[in-house]
C-alpha cells in the first residue's frame, strides 16, 4: 500500500502571490513527476487537501487526488479541519503556515520579514507569525526555505536549528509557460515612451518610494515608471507610499494577470527591484527568465539568485539608484550584455528540479519504500 502524503492546499483559494506561486509550481511538478513514474514518487499517494469552499479544476493536478475537507476556511481551517483531515500521514505546507499540533510535516517557510520589516505587518500578523513559526520549527519533522540567507535568518528569529532547516531555490520557468497578452500599453493607457517596470505588493519593505524619490532627482526623463502589485491585508497602511508615487512618470497598475505581466516583462526597458528585505526574490528571476535586463536592491538573497547576472544598488540611496537607472536606459549595449547574462543564470533553476529536491527533502519521514 502507498505512504500517504497530504498538501495543505489552502494557498488554492488565494489570490497568488511569490509564496503561492511557489506552491502551485512544486505542487504542478510534483503532478508530473507521478505522470512520469519517476523513482522520487514510487511508492507514493499524494492527497491535496483543500478548503470546502476552495473551487479546484480537475485538470489542473489529474495525477493527484483532491479531497474537499473540514469546514470554514483560513487559520481556523488549517489548524482544526487540516491536521484531521490528514490523519496522521506526512504533511507538507508550502506556505509559511502551518498546523501547531501535528508533527509529522514539512513545513517551508520563505523567510523572516515579520521579525525583520515588522512595521510591513499589522500587529495581529506579526503576533500570530511570532507564536506560530517557532513553534512549528520545533515541532515540523523537517523546515525549508528557499535561499542560505532565508535559513540562517528563520533559524535566527525563530531560533530553529540551522541543520533542521533545508534550501530549496526557486525558478522562473514558469513564465514561459504562460500565455502572453497583446497590447498591454493600451490597455493600461501607457505612452509610446520606454519603461522601466518594478513587480510587487505595496508593503514598506518592498522600497517603492525609492523608485519614485529617484525620478523626481532627475528631473526630465526619456521614460516612465511602471509599477505592478496590490497590498495584502496582512500589510501596514501605504499612505505614503501612495503619495510617494504620485510622479507623473510614474503609472501604477495595482494587480494584473499572468499574461499581462508578461507582456510587461518583455516591453520593459529594464526592470528593477528595490526591496529593502527579501527571503530569495522571484521577480528579478522571472524578468532574467524572460530576457529582461535587471536592476536589484544588494541583498544578499538576491545576489545569492541573480549572482552577477545583475547591476546592485543600495536600496536606502535614491541618487545612486536613480544615476544607475539613467546609465542602463541610456546605453543598449549594456541592456543587451544584461539580458543574455540574466537568460544564463535563469536556467540554472528549474521548478521540476525544485519539486525533485523537495521529495528528496521528505523521503526521510516516509515509511520504508
Amino acid at each position: 500500500m502507498p505512504a500517504t502524503v497530504a498538501i495543505n492546499g489552502r494557498f488554492l483559494g488565494r489570490q497568488a502571490t511569490g509564496v503561492d506561486r511557489f506552491a502551485h509550481e512544486v505542487v504542478r511538478c510534483i503532478d508530473q513527476l507521478v505522470a512520469e513514474q519517476d523513482p522520487a514518487t514510487a511508492g507514493l499517494a499524494f492527497e491535496l487537501l483543500v478548503p470546502p469552499d476552495v473551487s479546484v479544476d480537475a485538470r489542473q493536478f489529474p495525477n493527484l487526488r483532491v479531497r474537499h475537507v473540514g469546514r470554514g476556511g483560513g487559520q481556523l481551517w488549517e489548524q482544526v479541519s487540516l491536521p484531521l483531515a490528514a490523519g496522521g500521514a506526512l504533511l507538507l505546507n508550502l506556505c509559511n503556515a502551518a498546523p501547531l499540533f501535528y508533527p509529522n510535516q514539512v513545513t517551508v517557510m520563505h523567510d523572516a520579514a515579520p521579525v525583520r520589516v515588522p512595521q510591513a505587518y499589522s500587529r495581529a500578523f506579526r503576533s500570530w507569525y511570532g507564536v506560530m513559526a517557532p513553534w512549528v520549527g520545533r515541532v515540523a519533522r523537517r523546515v525549508l526555505t528557499v535561499s542560505e540567507f532565508s535559513r540562517r535568518e528563520i533559524a535566527s528569529a525563530y531560533r530553529i536549528p540551522g541543520r533542521k532547516i533545508g534550501v530549496l531555490p526557486l525558478s522562473g520557468d514558469h513564465m514561459l509557460r504562460l500565455p502572453e497578452a497583446e497590447d498591454v500599453r493600451r490597455k493600461f493607457g501607457l505612452s509610446d515612451r520606454p519603461y522601466v517596470l518594478a513587480v510587487s505588493s505595496a508593503s514598506y519593505h518592498k522600497n517603492f518610494r525609492l523608485v519614485s524619490d529617484a525620478v523626481g532627482m532627475l528631473g526630465a526623463v526619456d521614460y516612465d515608471v511602471v509599477i505592478v502589485g496590490g497590498g495584502g491585508r496582512v500589510f501596514q497602511s501605504v499612505r505614503e507610499e501612495a503619495n510617494a508615487l504620485a510622479d507623473a512618470r510614474v503609472k501604477r497598475l495595482g494587480y494584473v494577470d499572468d499574461a499581462d505581466l508578461k507582456a510587461l516583462f518583455r516591453g520593459a526597458g529594464c526592470f528593477v527591484f528595490p526591496s529593502l528585505y527579501e527571503g530569495y526574490g522571484l521577480p528579478p528571476v522571472e524578468a532574467m527568465t524572460l530576457g529582461c535586463p535587471v536592476l536589484a536592491a544588494n541583498l544578499p538573497s538576491v545576489r545569492e539568485a541573480c549572482g552577477p547576472a545583475v547591476l546592485y544598488f543600495q536600496p536606502t540611496s535614491p541618487r545612486e539608484f536613480g544615476a544607475l537607472l539613467t546609465r542602463v536606459m541610456q546605453d543598449s549595449a549594456l541592456r543587451e550584455k544584461l539580458r543574455e547574462k540574466g537568460l544564463v543564470r535563469a536556467r540554472r533553476y528549474s521548478w521540476r528540479d525544485t519539486a525533485a529536491r523537495l521529495l528528496g527533502e521528505i523521503s526521510p519521514w516516509l515509511p520504508q519504500r
